[in-house]
């Protein structure tokens, strides 16, 4: 929950709200959390069957054969998440630095940069660590997360007014090209903020009772942030007009600033920036891991494979997803995280789906603890609405998924190559 809640809300309700141009973008969080949920049951099933750190790369790798195409499909996994994670991390980073200028009105483009660069490099010394100390953190900030949260919607229950919820503009339902492709960007504003459901995946090998634990955690923490957040960004939409809050850049401290006045507003701020630097701590933390046990097994290029001597945790892949998220803040927030969620969405998130089925056919063997509901029609929705978000997204999205698809597999072909492995395992053999 503390990777899903984040800075995420508090920076795209007026990017979804401008998507749309009115309070009707609120279906974006309706249809995201939909696709999380059926998407969610996908993750469940896996990680339940194949509780391994590394998780997705793991999945891939054995759903459509470790010795033939599952090489290619983790190795491309590994390849988009070592390049989008930067993405992810600097959107969190964004976000603080816009927050700081709430705080510090003065601030220029520049120096909100150097802002956002600061805190991925902060929290890349914060992780740089054993674990042990990073746990008992990342509660104390949980918490802190959670009064934010719970603030906004108690004090926005008690003063949102309906009539600005419903405040829809002029032929805002007629179903068009402009409403399907709003309403596709909404929903790829809702998934961003959403994602992270996912993460207990990623260590799944410390996680006590896995075959439990993980779908659980999965669906409950997916239908509890859905809950809040839906909550969140009504009651703001109920005290802010829509008009106002698509062009904020705190959205949560102007609606503070509304009802009690600007001195408590800072307050809310501080909370927020708390937020933010917990969702890029949280997310530089697991992500670090992916890469690494992915090269301990040889799938991966050897320097990310690289542990601390003494503290025994990876170095070159915290140094690596630290400065380069850093260097990915220079990059605007809405390109952030329609580039982040489009490719990571082609590359991994419909090879994922289909996975289920796959390792359903071609490995019986293994032991199933959870099985997804009602399948396979989470598989239809999820795809369905994966496929959904990517063409709505935009071209230029697009044409960098592919051009990254294309480097991957380039990059696989040249390493396998030198290593005999598949496709080139065959030749050999021949």
């Amino acid at each position: 929950m503390l990777t899903m809640i984040g800075v995420g809300p508090f920076i795209t309700i007026p990017l979804l709200l401008e998507s749309m141009h009115g309070p009707q973008a609120m279906l974006g969080w309706v249809l995201g959390a939909l696709v999380a949920v059926c998407d969610g049951l996908v993750w469940a099933e896996l990680g339940a069957a194949l509780p391994e750190a590394g998780g997705p790369y793991r999945y891939l790798l054995e759903a459509y054969g470790p010795h033939g195409p599952g090489r290619l499909l983790s190795f491309l996994f590994l390849w988009q998440y070592v390049a989008l994670t930067p993405f992810v991390l600097a959107s969190g980073a964004v976000g603080f630095s816009q927050y700081s200028s709430y705080l510090w009105p003065a601030m220029n483009g520049f120096q909100g940069k150097v802002v956002a660069m600061m805190v991925c490099l902060a929290a890349c010394a914060l992780i740089y660590r054993g674990i042990q100390s990073i746990g008992r953190l990342s509660v104390t900030i949980w918490v802190i997360v959670m009064i934010a949260v719970l603030w906004i919607i108690v004090d926005g229950l008690g003063h949102a007014q309906l009539k600005l919820i419903t405040d829809v503009p002029p032929g805002a339902f007629h179903l068009d090209r402009g409403f399907w492709t709003g309403l596709g960007a909404a929903t790829l504003y809702a998934m961003y903020d959403y994602g992270g459901y996912n993460t207990v995946c990623l260590l799944g090998g410390e996680v006590a009772e896995p075959a439990k634990v993980i779908p659980r955690s999965i669906v409950a923490s997916i239908l509890a942030v859905a809950s809040i957040y839906l909550v969140v960004n009504f009651t703001i939409v109920g005290v802010v007009p829509w008009q106002q809050a698509m062009h904020s850049k705190y959205i949560a401290s102007d609606f503070i600033a509304v009802l009690h006045g600007p001195r408590v507003a800072a307050v809310m701020t501080g909370l927020i920036l708390v937020t933010a630097f917990a969702s890029v701590y949280a997310g530089m933390l697991g992500s670090s891991r992916v890469p690494y046990a992915a090269a301990a097994d040889g799938h991966f290029f050897r320097p990310f494979a690289r542990l601390h001597p003494t503290e025994y945790f990876p170095t070159f892949a915290v140094l690596f997803t630290g400065i380069t998220s850093a260097a990915a803040c220079l990059i605007e927030l809405d390109a952030l995280i329609k580039t982040m969620t489009v490719i990571q969405t082609m590359i991994q998130s419909l090879a994922l789906v289909v996975a289920v089925p796959m390792l359903r056919r071609t490995r019986p063997d293994i032991a199933r603890p959870f099985r997804m509901w009602l399948y396979p029609l989470p598989i239809i929705v999820a795809f369905a609405g994966w496929s959904y978000i990517i063409v709505t997204s935009g071209a230029a999205y697009i044409f960098s998924g592919f051009g990254l698809l294309v480097a991957g597999i380039a990059a696989y072909l040249w390493r396998a190559r030198h290593r005999a492995e598949w496709p080139w395992e065959r030749v050999a053999a021949i």
